[in-house]
């Protein structure tokens, strides 16, 4: 075999489906600072295409999608990173003038210190993605998750501009148990809110697990033990194993730093205890193929939580957020036992009507046949105790 010339290096990395990646450069050339992957191509981070057998979700009638805007031949030869400019501007401003919406429903009386007994898993739903989990522990005691913590009012990277609740959290941190675990599945200001994460460090100083190169901004926020993770690597937390889990999303939270960090989802279960409900959290992700490919490597989740709002207009941000349609369609790939909805009526995201994603999942659920208490929203504030 000839050997390359010294002025030129070659790197092989291999993908998660076992595809070996080569790529060449020169010594004077930057090197990739990320792992060349399926989903990173060595700058950035990226989706992966879709299958050519892949279908997008069966609709109701009463639910028709809106199909994406036809492209030119040479937009579609255009790959841009990130938000254009002009379009965080506008967003900036209408968040300035929007006001939130009256008559909010009150909170759902539960209890986050519920204790939940040997096989089931009690969820507290707190707001938009953030849900406290508690786990019983087979030597006793109780392990709890919290999940993209926010309890800001706004999330922005401005304190006093940029989306402001439309409901406060549920719960404050200082109503919650002491925190174990927290995760953090991407960088966007709604999951990753620095306050928030300030708080939970000095309180409780609890392990965090993260999608990759993602650590740096959770060590601001003074959380030392951070556990950054690629799709489909894990970590273990005593008895809980926490697997970072694909998601088609993006991540940005200035002008210069699209792609520069991981998004996922994470899937949650206890090896040693096959009796305690597994949990998969889904994130921020639109639909996509990798409902199955879950299922297919780690099993059917006995609790799948699952994003159903920020969906309008579809033709912006059907390839980042799923609507409720497809997150039946998520749950039913998945095959869980339960669904619980998140990322809905709680921050000023897009443009559909509050109270729409609850209705269009309702709905949906009922058209495609599932029982009344399959996949629901849980009440803001509300504590259920799931068993498998």
């Amino acid at each position: 075999m000839q050997k390359a010339p010294d002025c030129l290096r070659v790197t092989a990395c291999r993908s998660s489906d076992g595809v070996f990646l080569f790529r060449c450069y020169f010594p004077f050339m930057k090197k990739a600072a990320l792992p060349l992957s399926d989903h990173c191509n060595g700058e950035i981070f990226i989706n992966p295409p879709l299958p050519e057998d892949w279908q997008e979700a069966p609709r109701p009638p009463a639910w028709p999608d809106q199909p994406a805007p036809v492209q030119s031949a040479a937009q579609a030869g255009k790959k841009r990173r990130g938000i254009r400019p002009l379009t965080f501007l506008r967003w900036i401003i209408s968040n300035i003038l929007e006001k939130p919406p009256q008559g909010q429903g009150p909170d759902t009386p539960g209890n986050p210190h519920d204790i939940p007994e040997q096989g089931e898993v009690a969820v507290t739903f707190i707001g938009h993605d953030t849900f406290l989990l508690r786990f019983p522990l087979p030597e006793g005691g109780t392990l709890s998750v919290l999940t993209d913590p926010i309890f800001s009012e706004r999330c922005s990277p401005i304190p006093f501009i940029g989306p402001k609740r439309f409901r406060p959290p549920a719960y404050q941190l200082a109503d919650l148990p002491p925190i174990d675990v927290v995760l953090v599945s991407h960088c966007h200001y709604d999951h990753l809110d620095l306050p928030s994460l300030q708080a939970v460090a000095q309180r409780d100083n609890p392990v965090v697990v993260t999608a990759a190169q993602t650590g740096d901004l959770i060590r601001k926020a003074g959380l030392s033990r951070v556990s950054e993770l690629d799709w489909w690597q894990s970590v273990r937390i005593g008895g809980l194993e926490v697997v970072c889990t694909p998601a088609r999303h993006f991540t940005q939270r200035g002008l210069t730093d699209a792609g520069k960090r991981l998004w996922g989802g994470f899937f949650l279960r206890f090896p040693k205890s096959p009796e305690t409900p597994s949990v998969f959290f889904a994130g921020d992700t639109a639909h996509g193929a990798h409902w199955k490919e879950i299922r297919t490597r780690l099993d059917a989740p006995d609790i799948a939580l699952l994003p159903i709002g920020a969906y309008a207009p579809r033709p912006m941000l059907r390839k980042v957020h799923t609507d409720p349609v497809e997150a039946v369609e998520a749950f039913r790939q998945l095959q869980a036992r339960h669904g619980i909805a998140m990322h809905f009526g709680t921050f000023p995201l897009s443009q559909e009507p509050l109270g729409e994603p609850e209705r269009c999942l309702r709905e949906t659920a009922e058209w495609a046949g599932l029982a009344p208490d399959a996949f629901v929203p849980l009440g803001f504030g509300e504590t259920r105790l799931l068993s498998r």
